[in-house]
């Protein structure tokens, strides 16, 4: 096997080449002929260029000219592509953050297939030169063998859905006040404290990287709450009408407040958003009536007309200029100008 961009030869076990950094082909289990696409991927990039790739219509019409003999596998990329996975890819700059969403967006959303999305993520990936090793990846006869002599591999990109906390697995804590949810486990699945009226604090793993939809909705009593500091994805409506809750510290990596997602907190007092939050959706604090200041970033360039509905005594810090402090004019929000979120913490 030799590189494609530079014509080194290449070690299948690599995850890129040693010589230019490019990534190494794969095939991914379950589709044998992912490094088939993934070569003709890369020439429609070599031969009609980056801008092709991000013009719906040329990329879709050059993939079925790429790749006429693979109907499943075309579709599968086609729609995905529709569905918007290439977009998260592109948008977000952090790559790992990039993979993790788009995978959790393609199996927790779109109800994909884990070696599907696996196949896709390996496509796209490549198609952009970056360098991706799956979980599901197949290497070429006459390498399985040598494979438990090596070294431990590094760890591929974050996966949510690597070990998953069940509503299932919730039931037996139902009538339980504090509640400690085991390290190893990477997401909460939706609905898995709904309406657990006993809850009052919850240790929540180190490990955690997501918190499904509506994960702790309606837990009366909840009032204390730690979020881990590599918890990525908070999903909506994830602590809505969670009437006893004062303090949250949203760990810095989440990259957005989806809707509903703290509407109704009536004892809200202190939120904490940090600087990686790029939007806040519709109805995410909608209720909040005790919460009577907020510092938003630079980094929030969207926001819900409707995100902080009935916060009669709110008052939002902002950076002059900034699209927070344009929100704020447009919707009548009162608000202060702060040079930085230093200075806010000193009011």
């Amino acid at each position: 096997m030799q590189c494609e961009k530079c014509g080194a030869p290449l070690d299948p076990k690599l995850t890129a080449c040693p010589d230019c950094g490019a990534p190494v082909p794969q095939n991914v289990e379950g589709f044998e002929n992912t490094m088939e696409f993934q070569k003709e991927l890369r020439a429609i990039v070599v031969n009609h260029g980056p801008k092709a790739v991000v013009n719906k219509t040329r990329f879709i019409g050059l993939l079925n000219d790429h790749i006429p003999d693979y109907d499943k596998e075309r579709r599968l990329l086609i729609n995905m592509y529709r569905m918007g996975v290439f977009r998260i890819l592109l948008e977000e700059k952090n790559r790992e953050i990039a993979i993790m969403k788009a995978k959790s967006y393609m199996i927790a959303d779109l109800f994909l297939a884990e070696n599907a999305a696996e196949f896709v993520t390996a496509c796209y990936t490549y198609l952009l030169g970056w360098p991706y090793e799956s979980t599901l990846k197949v290497l070429p006869e006459g390498e399985e063998s040598n494979v438990a002599e090596e070294e431990p591999k590094k760890k591929g990109p974050l996966d949510i859905n690597e070990m998953v906390f069940t509503p299932r697995a919730a039931i037996r804590y139902r009538l339980s006040g504090n509640i400690t949810i085991p390290d190893g486990y990477t997401k909460l699945e939706a609905f898995c404290f709904d309406k657990f009226g006993s809850l009052r604090t919850i240790q929540l793993p180190k490990s955690l990287l997501a918190i499904g939809e509506y994960a702790f909705s309606s837990c009366k009593r909840l009032r204390g709450l730690d979020l881990p500091e590599g918890l990525r994805i908070i999903k909506q409506g994830a602590f809505s009408q969670c009437a006893k809750l004062v303090v949250v510290k949203i760990p810095n990596g989440v990259l957005e407040i989806e809707d509903s997602t703290f509407s109704f907190c009536t004892s809200l007092e202190v939120i904490e958003i940090p600087d990686s939050v790029s939007s806040i959706g519709a109805e995410a604090f909608s209720g909040c009536d005790k919460l009577r200041k907020l510092f938003l970033p630079e980094s929030i360039k969207f926001i819900d007309a409707n995100a902080f509905s009935y916060c009669p005594h709110l008052v939002i810090y902002c950076i002059e200029n900034s699209y927070v402090h344009k929100y704020c004019l447009v919707n009548g929000i009162q608000f202060n100008l702060v040079s930085s979120a230093e200075e806010y913490e000193l009011n």
